[in-house]
């Protein structure tokens, strides 16, 4: 456990010289905007640590130094919000990167694949969650509840070293390197309050509500930034959307809305709130933003994509590779209604494994057909039996736990 500044150093300068080191941290965001960094847990082949983010006059900046050394690999699972902390913190993404969860959808192991489930396949431990919704802000933690965090760590270690071969072994590695580019994009991290409008489910008809709307949640990601409070303890959505539809413009207006807590138009925010919605409503009238429609399905492109869907889940189980990787729904409905459509299934590795036999499924150029109960993919007018024999042979085995540590033969907001 590492409580200072010197320790962190000394711990920092050892997980240095090993070609990986696994992260995992703890926090809560309960209560905040931005997530409250608690403990930092890492790990090399010889080393395992605890850092008490907490600890009084702690620098982190050996930390940081580590999560941009070049030549360590950083490992992760599920990293997204463990990557978002080291930004918030230390205005830096670590690098290079590998996100277990991704690697082990890339290997076999099914959709957004848990921590705990893939330390059961991988390694054949059992990971005791009895200490999993700890408040991690409170001291002194238990041996029970340090062990529990250590544990993110330690099997980390045989789960990267196990997903590493596996993806030397198929020639995947470099199908994790492209999903890493998203993880690894300060993009994907920044929190622009003029973005904001954007996770709001759209429950507004005219182009003025909408433009008041962006208002609204662009006023609220500011206030909850800077206040560090959850955008629901700044005003509830419902709220908002009752703004934008009513658009008031005085206080009094403001303490009619059912959706505005009581006693909110007397306080010190209501004029920001109100000027807000001035922004909205002084928009010209050519400039409002247009209502979002959903676009609109090509006559026959229903049948199209669940005929997709079912050559997506062939391919899927033929090479051990999740589903949702290859390709989404949206995606689906892209190419049934373009052959050039601008997705990720029809590029890279995605096309050669999944986006050419769609566009030429969709060309009638291969059919799906029966054999037995499975399906397979066939030229037209080419016998069935044929082309079940040789998907037989040409199979890739599917990559699975066995139960046991990793050997030396032959895996997710």
């Amino acid at each position: 456990m590492i409580v200072s500044s010197e320790g962190l150093k000394e711990a920092c300068a050892l997980l240095s010289r090993s070609d990986f080191v696994t992260i995992d941290t703890e926090f809560l965001r309960e209560t905040t905007f931005w997530p409250q960094l608690c403990l930092i847990q890492m790990a090399s082949p010889e080393q395992a640590y605890i850092v008490d983010a907490l600890a009084e006059g702690l620098d982190l900046t050996p930390f940081f130094e580590l999560m941009k050394n070049p030549a360590v690999t950083k490992v992760f699972h599920a990293a997204r919000q463990d990557v978002e902390i080291v930004y918030k913190l230390g205005g830096i993404i670590p690098t290079p990167l590998f996100d277990s969860q991704v690697a082990a959808m890339v290997c076999g192991f099914g959709d957004s694949v848990s921590y705990d489930q893939l330390v059961q396949k991988v390694t054949g431990n059992q990971i005791d969650k009895s200490s999993r919704f700890t408040d991690w802000s409170r001291r002194p933690l238990t041996q029970k509840q340090l062990a529990y965090a250590l544990a993110d760590v330690t099997h980390l270690r045989d789960i990267y070293l196990f997903l590493k071969k596996q993806l030397e072994q198929k020639g995947r590695t470099h199908w994790v390197e492209d999903e890493m580019k998203l993880l690894t994009s300060e993009d994907t991290y920044r929190s622009d309050p003029l973005n904001a409008w954007k996770r709001l489910k759209l429950r507004v008809k005219k182009p003025r509500e909408l433009a008041i709307l962006k208002e609204l949640a662009a006023w609220r990601d500011k206030e909850a930034q800077s206040r560090n409070m959850p955008r629901s303890r700044i005003m509830k959505d419902d709220a908002l959307y009752e703004l934008a539809q009513q658009q008031p413009r005085s206080t009094e207006a403001l303490g009619h809305l059912r959706a505005i807590p009581r006693g909110f138009e007397k306080s010190k925010y209501a004029p920001e709130l109100l000027k807000a919605v001035a922004a909205g409503l002084a928009i010209p009238e050519q400039d409002l933003p247009e209502i979002p429609k959903g676009r609109p399905a090509p006559d026959g492109s229903s049948a199209a994509v669940d005929l997709l869907k079912v050559l997506l889940k062939m391919k899927s189980e033929d090479f051990g590779v999740a589903a949702k990787v290859i390709a989404t729904v949206d995606d689906l409905e892209k190419i049934a209604a373009d052959d050039e459509a601008d997705v990720q299934a029809l590029q890279g590795w995605r096309r050669e494994l999944f986006g050419e036999a769609a566009l030429r499924l969709k060309a009638g150029e291969v059919a799906l057909a029966f054999n037995g109960r499975a399906i397979v993919l066939c030229e037209q007018g080419e016998p069935v039996e044929r082309v079940s024999k040789s998907a037989k042979r040409n199979k890739r085995p599917k990559a699975e736990g066995n139960g046991k540590r990793p050997q030396n033969t032959e895996p997710t907001e």
